[in-house]
């Protein structure tokens, strides 16, 4: 009898870490024979407004998100993304000053740099646009200031100069923690035995990718999947979609708990306990196979 082979819808962005961290299991090299991953790209805004609505089985997410979806996703251990030292990017146009209330452009309300935005900068006026569209708001005067995510922080016009780094601000209100950005979530309503087997398909793919970055890297080049050119795919990659992206370690951990410490601190974002207690029991997997 043929064993039924479940769908999984995934929501991923377009940026290059997330493609980089998901493609193995497109491109096949990680065996799976029980799921069918049905894979769609949209901005990470997108994503979380998606997954607010439930939509996918399976998405990326903001970690400024999650605390309004943990009672419908748990949070997953891999395809995460930190910054170590650098992050997103709050630009102008250079000479230009920014008084107490300027106008500026962020990628979305429920993004991890709009929550620190947020916190830092409570006067400033917020409209909130794809990302791929705020640098040339800046650049046209629609905005005073943008905070540049993805690949931007790396490519952004040399009219542009940055006003500040959010990875100083996040010292500056957390200390010396990597500063948590972006990581993935699962429905709660998937049976747990299957929820565990898909974190660990996704672990192993972001694994594997990691070990094999460069064909990987130009197999995503060659096939026009990513928005860069071979260069700034090797630093972007090494910034977020590294050893540090398979599995959430301690510190970050600790990372994560700490930005949710003092979003809810300003009354941002709902309470949440350790995020330990939302992600997916994964011990059960053992205990009911000894496995």
């Amino acid at each position: 009898m043929k064993k039924l082979i479940k769908k999984i819808t995934v929501g991923h962005s377009p940026d290059a870490d997330d493609i980089f961290m998901y493609y193995a299991i497109k491109f096949g090299w990680v065996g799976n024979k029980k799921y069918n991953f049905k894979n769609t790209a949209e901005d990470i805004e997108t994503l979380n407004q998606k997954t607010l609505a439930n939509i996918y089985d399976v998405s990326a997410i903001s970690f400024g998100a999650y605390p309004f979806l943990k009672n419908e996703y748990a949070l997953l251990r891999t395809a995460i993304s930190f910054g170590y030292g650098y992050g997103p990017k709050l630009v102008k146009l250079k000479g230009k000053k920014l008084k107490p209330n300027f106008k500026v452009a962020l990628s979305g309300k429920y993004t991890t740099n709009a929550l620190i935005f947020k916190i830092y900068y409570p006067k400033a006026r917020i409209v909130y646009k794809n990302f791929l569209e705020i640098e040339d708001a800046v650049l046209s005067g629609e905005v005073d200031a943008g905070v540049l995510i993805h690949e931007n922080i790396l490519t952004y016009d040399d009219r542009l100069e940055v006003e500040k780094e959010l990875w100083d601000i996040w010292v500056e209100l957390a200390g010396k923690r990597p500063l948590p950005l972006g990581g993935m979530a699962i429905r709660r309503s998937i049976p747990l035995i299957d929820a565990i087997e898909i974190e660990e398909i996704l672990t192993k793919a972001v694994d594997i990718a990691n070990k094999h970055k460069n064909l990987l890297a130009k197999m995503l080049i060659e096939r026009n999947l990513v928005r860069v050119d071979d260069k700034t795919l090797d630093k972007y990659l090494s910034l977020y979609a590294n050893d540090k992206s398979v599995n959430l370690d301690e510190e970050q951990i600790e990372a994560i708990n700490k930005l949710y410490e003092i979003g809810h601190k300003a009354n941002l974002i709902p309470c949440m306990k350790d995020i330990r207690e939302y992600m997916i029991p994964k011990e059960y997997k053992e205990i009911r196979f000894g496995v």
